[in-house]
């Protein structure tokens, strides 16, 4: 049977040719840099792929993909089967205590009523539920304050799961107690060991494909907060400089950029001076 199996092609694994061109394409497609390194993972996750569409091997998937235009139809399955997706609520607290603390109280003695931020990066929503906690406490009792959040990411499978917001309880132990109570809903069914967040909150953030690889980011009037964070990481330094530059283009002027606590700027001219540990405020 095994024989069979091997003669069929079912078994066969990632070739180094296909790996190249799978790894220049997911690189265009979305600046992510697949080294060799990564060729057993890409390898087990594309697995899953050939079992949706049928197709016996890996010599097979590539010459759909490359020689029988298939790579309009799979693009998006390819990229959401590679992008890592780690997220956790009230990750690197510091920037959402800068938030709550000089960040939003800065945009509104500046005039700002109606606030509008971005998560850039947003995978099963945990940051952009964050944010909609953090700015609904500030602006709990001050009348005349409305917010929006949108939030974007490559994957359409984490946005899927991010309009649900629905997560395991554990999942939610950083956020604070008090918050917990007002934004967190616990399951009736205590076995299934699930919390959902609050409709008032949900209502607050729109969730939308986007390609950070764009050429520019259509994303209506310009932010008063943008976090993109711990994605830079996946960029070459002249990726970077350009998504930044993009990013920074959507910034009211006096607004923030947030970045992962492992990223940086340095060496990248952007119109921004540095407020915080990895927060930048437009010039």
């Amino acid at each position: 049977m095994g024989a069979a199996l091997r003669a069929h092609g079912a078994e066969e694994g990632l070739s180094s040719r296909n790996f190249d061109a799978l790894s220049r394409y997911i690189y265009d497609y979305s600046g992510i840099k697949m080294p060799v390194t990564k060729l057993t993972m890409l390898e087990g996750r594309l697995r899953r792929r050939l079992r949706a569409t049928g197709i016996p091997n890996f010599n097979d998937y590539c010459d759909y993909l490359f020689k029988r235009g298939g790579i309009d139809k799979e693009a998006i399955f390819l990229i959401d089967a590679v992008t890592t997706n780690k997220t956790d609520f009230f990750r690197e607290p510091k920037h959402f205590d800068y938030m709550a603390e000089t960040g939003l109280p800065e945009m509104v003695a500046a005039g700002h009523k109606r606030l509008r931020l971005w998560s850039a990066a947003c995978s099963i929503g945990a940051e952009p539920y964050t944010m909609a906690m953090v700015l609904q406490d500030f602006i709990d009792g001050q009348p005349g304050l409305d917010y929006r959040i949108l939030a974007t990411d490559l994957s359409t499978d984490v946005l899927q799961a991010a309009r649900r917001g629905v997560y395991p309880r554990d999942m939610v132990q950083p956020v604070p107690a008090d918050m917990k109570r007002q934004y967190v809903m616990t399951s009736r069914d205590a076995a299934r060991g699930e919390v959902r967040i609050h409709p008032r909150l949900r209502s607050t953030v729109g969730f939308a494909r986007l390609n950070l690889m764009d050429s520019a980011y259509k994303v209506g009037e310009p932010m008063h907060m943008i976090f993109c964070r711990n994605v830079l990481i996946y960029f070459e330094k002249p990726t970077q400089a350009k998504v930044l530059s993009r990013l920074c283009d959507c910034l009211v002027p006096g607004g923030f950029l947030y970045v992962g606590h492992s990223e940086t700027v340095t060496g990248i001219t952007l119109p921004v001076r540095q407020v915080a540990n990895t927060v930048f405020k437009k010039i």
